[in-house]
């Protein structure tokens, strides 16, 4: 019977078909360690990883009879791919599951910025001076206004319908600009970068983290911005820099910023925690019940499809 290591105690439904086929591993509770899984690896044949846990050069060699790893979420670059590939490793991911929630959230948090929903929420909740009136509490709205959308893939695509939904323009900047007939599904319009910065009411990201995207983000980019404009990244910590972020911020050049991702997750910017025009969640993307047995779900049957011969649903190498 093949062992799979999964290094974090998942909800269990997912998995009770395959307990019969495969010696699956979890931890009693939480997740393994590093020096837990090194421990643990040399006998496994798979191993079911967090995205935000590393898989190291350290693991991969450690895992002589490692066939494959199936990585729980659509990132990953928390694993070396380089020593994964040396080893002849496979290596999957979980892109399918994660498209609505993720873009719900964005939704979410950028309709929470336009309309101060988390600070009214918290000044009412904790007695402080809010004013009640016509003439109180103006928030920037939705309908109307431009949204950029850096990334339109499948997670992006997913925002812009709402978007639609919503009353918004909405442009779009990608690498490699989408077909006329997918421009028009969205009624999304093709801007170079510096273009969409300058126009958009709202700045929404959905690129995947990579030497091209690190600091896409940065001081320059922000300055950009047009003035008043508010960032939502739900994508990667490290596309945006917090440091610059900040600034921009404090300086009254930026309208707001909402972030479920960060620089050095978990630690967080100081300065954005006492900010009143930001909205922080604790990467939530994914975090409902339903997103997170479908990833389990997904990641399995990666692994399942691989030991039975059969192509994978995701392949990343």
């Amino acid at each position: 019977m093949k062992k799979i290591l999964v290094t974090y105690r998942l909800l269990p439904e997912a998995f009770s078909p395959y307990q019969q086929k495969y010696d699956l591993i979890f931890p009693t509770k939480g997740s393994f360690s590093e020096n837990e899984i090194v421990e643990l690896i040399p006998e496994c044949d798979a191993l079911l990883s967090m995205f935000n846990m590393p898989i190291n050069k350290n693991i991969i060699q450690q895992g002589k009879n490692l066939k494959i790893i199936s990585n729980y979420g659509v990132g990953f670059n928390n694993i070396d791919l380089d020593e994964a590939k040396r080893k002849n490793i496979v290596v999957t991911n979980t892109p399918d599951p994660v498209i609505e929630p993720t873009a719900e959230l964005a939704f979410a948090l950028m309709s929470d910025l336009a309309r101060k929903i988390s600070l009214c929420d918290k000044r009412l909740k904790s007695k402080e001076n809010i004013q009640w009136g016509v003439l109180e509490n103006f928030g920037a709205g939705l309908y109307g206004k431009t949204l950029g959308i850096i990334g339109l893939g499948r997670i992006g695509k997913a925002v812009a319908k709402r978007a639609i939904a919503a009353g918004m323009n909405i442009v779009y900047y990608n690498r490699h600009r989408l077909s006329i007939e997918e421009e028009k599904k969205y009624n999304a319009t093709y801007y170079s970068k510096n273009d969409l910065l300058r126009t958009s009411d709202y700045i929404s990201l959905h690129t995947p983290l990579n030497e091209s995207s690190f600091h896409l983000m940065d001081e320059n980019s922000l300055r950009i911005v047009k003035k008043g404009a508010f960032i939502i990244n739900t994508a990667r910590g490290a596309v945006i820099d917090e440091i610059a972020l900040l600034s921009s911020l404090e300086s009254g050049h930026l309208g707001g910023a909402a972030l479920d991702v960060y620089e050095n997750e978990p630690t967080i910017t100081e300065g954005l925690l006492h900010l009143d025009n930001v909205v922080l969640v604790p990467h939530i993307g994914t975090a409902t019940i339903s997103a997170r047995n479908e990833m389990s779900r997904f990641a399995m049957e990666n692994i399942d499809l691989f030991f039975e011969g059969k192509e994978v649903l995701s392949k990343v190498i």
